[in-house]
């Protein structure tokens, strides 16, 4: 009953990206990055073709979770358990193509309640074995993988079993959902009754509320709803310490809050098993309107007093050229998109405002709520935009981003296909540095480019803003080598955008959290002090480092 993306890529099966209907597309990757569309894509193996490691589980431990499960629950199949290996990032993506499954787990159990996982728990603890909390498998920053040197049983314990909305408090407005509840699943519950959580990460459809929660998710509408830690309002996790269960109260004062430790903790505290969280009505109106700005550093004032001014919107999200440049690309033939610069539109862009075309920078802004809300907010919105030397070109384009919004990772998918790598990092930082640090990123990762003697390309846009600053998402590709490993040119370029984040005053992480991936940094980001209290608090809980050893702090 629980489904699974493809074990080698993103999403289903059967769904993929194409750029036939792309006409623009194919030449403005060759141009940027050197990246062949129309190469021949490389054949990705059958798992069959493949040599997995055999289950090193003890015959005792299977019999104990099959006894506490039931059998059709505890799962050492090939399939299982290749796909609870890793998680989605490109390193992930690289190495199970290459047969390159590291510690595979050996045994994949999926708990149908809170008792089922809090026995789970107790046979792993008792056996001395490795326990990895499993949500979605979305997860891009190394997450889920057990460390290669594991000697002891690994277990993967899949949640998808446990995905209900189990109550709704109408006057509290809030829900309490199971933890293994995908996007989609919690949505149709939530909306049947007229509610929505307002939680829209690019991994929506593939992601758990549980795995929201573990690395501190943020959604596209996060200036409306609030990021995770925003909208959970209490948790229930089975640790080794027992069941930890916060208070269903909108603030405390107990002490240090353990609801916020075990938000972005990834399964070193424990399993999350439900949470209940805000929820809002469904809103009477909901449009996206597309504008554009003269430049980067124009879209960023504007971001800033939006975010000051009295308007609510539920999204405010800016393009720089770079991403510009590619998202128009990436407009079908004869699409409203593809419209936005014809004649008419360049004509009034240059003439009569004065615009470099090639600096132009693409935004959309969200509004919901109420008809008279949405009206105000639009106007308030739109003498900002002005003021800021930008224009408005209605909701179309809009309506074509929500509905497109949660396919871009295929398109990394699609470029791997052809031997290229692509990949994404985000940080927050203050609204004082928030262009000097898109400038100095941006430069760190065309050295990199240079000193690996790659093409590369690199854009960004700002969403999810906040009182103080507002978070960056930069995407970057280049054509791998053939004379070298592709993940050595990754890690060189990848190291260098993080390593300028924290240089320049942002964090390691806006959303995607820590993992294995980024806590080579969290030392600078945190201090090492408060890099120390992390450790301590995971070595309080689990001292015999049962639970996803090897995640954010050694």
């Amino acid at each position: 009953m629980v489904e699974h993306m493809k074990w080698w890529g993103w999403g289903q099966e059967g769904v993929a990206f194409h750029h036939e209907d792309k006409p623009n597309l194919a030449p403005f990757v060759m141009k940027v990055a050197g990246i062949d569309f129309d190469a021949p894509p490389v054949r990705v193996p059958e798992l069959s073709e493949l040599d997995v490691p055999a289950s090193r589980a003890p015959e005792e431990l299977r019999a104990a979770f099959v006894e506490a499960l039931g059998a059709e629950h505890v799962h050492d199949d090939d399939l299982d358990r290749v796909v609870h290996t890793y998680g989605k990032s490109m390193r992930d993506l690289v190495r199970i193509r290459r047969g390159d499954f590291g510690r595979l787990p050996d045994l994949v159990v999926y708990p149908g309640t809170e008792a089922e996982t809090e026995a789970a728990l107790r046979i792993a603890l008792e056996a001395d074995a490795v326990l990895i909390p499993f949500g979605g498998g979305s997860n891009i920053v190394g997450s889920l993988e057990a460390p290669r040197e594991e000697t002891r049983p690994v277990v993967s314990l899949d949640v998808g079993r446990m995905r209900a909305v189990l109550s709704l408090d109408e006057t509290a407005k809030t829900a309490r959902i199971q933890a293994g509840a995908l996007g989609p699943d919690l949505e149709e519950q939530l909306n049947a009754r007229g509610w929505t959580i307002g939680h829209f990460p690019d991994s929506f459809k593939h992601s758990t509320l549980g795995g929201w929660i573990a690395t501190r998710s943020s959604g596209m509408q996060s200036d409306r709803f609030g990021d995770i830690a925003d909208i959970t309002r209490a948790v229930r996790v089975v640790t080794p310490k027992g069941l930890v269960a916060t208070a269903e109260v909108p603030v405390q004062s107990t002490g240090p809050s353990v609801r916020e430790m075990v938000l972005g903790s990834e399964g070193r505290l424990g399993i999350i098993t439900e949470a209940t969280v805000q929820v809002h009505r469904l809103a009477e109106e909901r449009v996206i309107q597309a504008y554009f700005f003269p430049d980067y550093a124009s879209g960023l004032k504007a971001m800033h007093a939006i975010a000051a001014s009295d308007a609510s919107p539920s999204i405010t999200r800016v393009s720089d050229a770079n991403e510009t440049q590619f998202t128009l690309a990436t407009s079908k033939k004869g699409s409203t998109l593809g419209q936005l610069l014809n004649k008419g539109v360049q004509l009034y862009a240059s003439k009569r405002k004065g615009m470099d075309l090639s600096q132009m920078c693409l935004s959309f802004i969200g509004f919901e709520g109420s008809a008279t809300s949405v009206r105000r907010d639009k106007t308030l919105v739109g003498e900002i935009v002005k003021k800021h030397g930008g224009f408005g070109v209605g909701s179309g384009p809009g309506t074509l981003y929500d509905q497109k919004k949660f396919d871009t990772p295929y398109i990394r998918d699609f470029i791997l296909d052809r031997g290229a790598y692509g990949d994404v990092s985000e940080t927050s930082s203050s609204w004082t540095t928030l262009k000097s640090v898109h400038d100095n990123v941006v430069a760190a990762a065309e050295k990199a480019f240079a000193e690996v003697g790659v093409k590369g390309f690199i854009f960004c846009h700002l969403s999810h803003s906040y009182h103080s600053g507002a978070c960056q998402y930069f995407t970057f590709a280049f054509q791998a080598p053939t004379d070298r490993d592709g993940l050595e040119v990754y890690d060189t370029v990848k190291g260098a955008i993080q390593q300028a984040f924290i240089d320049n005053g942002g964090t390691l992480s806006h959303h995607h959290a820590v993992g294995r991936e980024h806590k080579r940094w969290i030392e600078q980001d945190i201090s090492p002090a408060g890099a120390g209290i992390v450790g301590a608090l995971f070595a309080g809980v689990d001292p015999g480092r049962n639970l996803n050893p090897g995640a954010i702090v050694d």
